[in-house]
């Protein structure tokens, strides 16, 4: 069933545990989420980054109507979340195509400019009903920061979720973007900071290189919502691989396909064990 965005995060939160959103690239990337978390009993949440619209040709409405689809037919609450926003337009994009929320990005920007960008963007998502998640400090991995320098501050966050009115942040506090080995160490000192100092739920990025205890204790230090992709990417990727080189007279791409789905849908119900309660 499709559900919003800000009701699985809350319930998760308030049962003491996080919601677990997972990236969406293909159609077999969210039935493969949708099995995970049907096994698993718990709600999930299906994200579509920008940059997996642009895979798309730049075009979100065929993506998004399979995933949504799929979160309809679901026996559990799926969410529709459009994650790492960075153009405008997307966003008017977002509820008219299902999506109960948004991860507006303007992380890259100086602090008086992510402010005044996101306070807009937060406003124009707001008037459309979406739930509006942002990012302060900056998530390493891709663009290679990944150092105290980036993390983000408890006080300026606190006064930087006063300044935009988002409904969530995520925060930069030692996990990395593209991550394929689990080695990531968090700072469990600044969680604990930043859940005293910030009202609204706090979101983890780059989880995919984040160890099992790693999480458990993100979560117990305040983490609401935990971002997953390059795990999904890794069992998909090996998954494949293992078939064809057993079998490398393989053409007919269900035949690899179905084995990739299979290992990703593993994955998201581990995750989903792992991190919320039912």
């Amino acid at each position: 069933m499709l559900t919003p965005t800000g009701e699985i995060v809350m319930a998760a939160r308030a049962r003491g545990g996080a919601a677990a959103a997972f990236n969406v690239i293909t159609v077999e990337h969210a039935e493969a989420i949708v099995t995970g978390a049907e096994a698993a009993g718990r709600p999930v949440i299906l994200q579509i980054s920008e940059n997996a619209v642009r895979f798309h040709h730049g075009r979100l409405a065929p993506i998004a109507a399979a995933a949504v689809a799929v979160a309809r037919a679901s026996t559990v609450p799926v969410a529709l979340h459009l994650d790492h926003v960075e153009c405008a337009e997307l966003l008017d994009e977002a509820a008219p195509n299902g999506f109960g929320s948004v991860m507006y990005d303007a992380s890259r920007m100086s602090y008086a400019d992510n402010v005044a960008a996101t306070a807009a963007a937060a406003a124009r998502c707001r008037a459309l009903g979406l739930w509006v998640e942002s990012e302060l400090g900056e998530v390493g991995g891709k663009d290679g920061a990944h150092a105290p320098g980036v993390r983000t501050d408890p006080d300026e966050a606190a006064a930087y979720v006063a300044a935009t009115g988002v409904d969530a942040l995520a925060v930069a506090v030692g996990s990395a973007h593209a991550m394929r080995e689990r080695t990531a160490r968090l700072d469990h000192e600044l969680i604990a900071r930043l859940h005293a100092a910030v009202p609204v739920p706090l979101v983890l990025h780059g989880s995919s290189g984040v160890p099992d205890r790693e999480l458990t204790a993100a979560v117990s230090g305040g983490m609401a919502k935990i971002n997953i992709g390059t795990a999904l990417n890794t069992a998909f990727t090996a998954a494949v691989r293992a078939t064809l080189a057993g079998r490398p007279e393989l053409v007919d791409p269900r035949k690899y396909l179905t084995p990739a789905r299979i290992a990703m849908a593993d994955t998201v119900t581990a995750a989903l064990r792992l991190l919320t309660p039912l």
